[in-house]
């Protein structure tokens, strides 16, 4: 009768890696992976929430999406590659009698990373086809302005910090009262030569 092999442990030849955010970000631990080639770790996709990584929980609507790029060490460094509201958010935004009037544009930044983004503009009231289309034209144009005149990780900001959002809802309001405006998702389509 043969003798039963033995399994060998694979834990013990594999390593554990610090996942790290991007500058953009701060440079700070999202969490940790497990791989025995760390070469296997490039390319792979992250997903945390901007709460996690600030340590402010009220952001824990806004989904992020980060790309490991590189191994340094013990640090597997990622790329910001998106951002994503949660659905059960912008369900909590949607009121009756009212219009959430959406986008989808696409945009390069000073720095030539080119990016879709998504807004979303919530009114007061029920808005008319020539009202919706008028916003949704202010938007597309201030954020096609706002990336011209941005690099990526200040454009970035601006979309993660409100003030992308403050900047559409003063201008757009003016073509229709407004009680909110997100930028709901954006997504790095791609990036700078020199990145």
């Amino acid at each position: 009768m043969a003798k039963p092999t033995r399994k060998t442990d694979n834990w013990k030849s594999k390593n554990w890696y610090s996942v790290l955010s991007p500058e953009i970000l701060g440079t700070v631990n999202v969490g940790k992976t497990i791989t025995s080639n760390p070469d296997n770790l490039i390319g792979r996709v992250i997903e945390t929430t901007l709460g996690d990584v600030t340590r402010d929980f009220s952001k824990q609507n806004i989904k992020l999406k980060l790309k490991i790029s590189r191994i340094g060490g013990d640090s597997a460094h990622t790329k910001f590659m998106g951002h994503q509201l949660t659905q059960d958010y912008l369900r909590s935004l949607v009121k009756r009698r009212s219009s959430a009037i959406d986008s989808n544009v696409d945009v390069t930044t000073s720095d030539g990373y080119k990016i879709r983004v998504k807004p979303t503009c919530f009114t007061l009231k029920r808005a008319h086809l020539v009202q919706i289309e008028g916003m949704r034209k202010q938007m597309n144009h201030i954020i096609t302005d706002r990336a011209k005149n941005l690099n990526f990780n200040q454009f970035m900001e601006e979309a993660f910090n409100g003030k992308l959002s403050s900047i559409i809802y003063k201008e757009t309001k003016k073509i229709y009262p407004l009680r909110r405006v997100e930028i709901r998702k954006t997504e790095v389509k791609r990036e700078a030569a020199a990145s």
